[in-house]
């Protein structure tokens, strides 16, 4: 098992070319922004993803993107743990972009909210109806409490539990014929 290794933005900018750019976030907010020659392939989608990422790596080094660099270093990871060698870039395409880099945006298509605006809304949306609910009938504010709780939690263990369940909705999923698409692309 290989250690992951990870680059800024200015280091993986120099050498964009020699990479193979694999954003692991969702669909959605892959449409709204991502490197230039990036493949999509969701972080929840990585194990079938497998073979096609072995063959790409095979070729030369995978960089793998996210929005701020923890689920790609969970990618690398996970990767690692396949004997799959990746490279990670810190602070992802919030990094990217805040050092003036193109982030590459397709024409006609409709963006989604990134996953951490998503969890902002859910979570305070949930806070908001546990008090609302909670003036008239009190059990409902542990409602409140249990979004803050898992807020903590989220921040805790740098995992979250809400984006899990959120990027399975279907605007975040991929459309399989996208999925199958790219994976032939990297084995290729």
């Amino acid at each position: 098992m290989s250690t992951p290794t990870a680059l800024i933005p200015a280091q993986a900018a120099a050498r964009l070319d020699d990479y193979t750019v694999i954003d692991v976030r969702t669909p959605g907010e892959y449409a709204s922004g991502h490197l230039p020659g990036a493949h999509n392939i969701p972080l929840d989608h990585l194990h079938t993803a497998l073979p096609a990422l072995k063959a790409a790596a095979a070729r030369g080094t995978l960089l793998m993107v996210c929005a701020s660099g923890n689920r790609s270093t969970t990618a690398c990871t996970e990767l690692a743990a396949a004997d799959i060698p990746a490279t990670t870039l810190t602070g992802g395409t919030t990094a990217w972009a805040g050092e003036g880099h193109t982030l590459h945006r397709p024409d006609n298509v409709t963006t989604v909210w990134p996953m951490e605006r998503q969890v902002r809304l859910a979570a305070g949306s949930l806070v908001v109806l546990g008090l609302s609910v909670g003036t008239r009938w009190r059990p409902a504010r542990w409602l409140s409490a249990a979004i803050g709780g898992g807020l903590v939690f989220s921040a805790a263990t740098n995992t979250c539990g809400m984006a899990a369940a959120l990027a399975r909705l279907p605007h975040n999923q991929p459309r399989t014929t996208d999925l199958d698409a790219t994976l032939r692309a990297l084995q290729n």
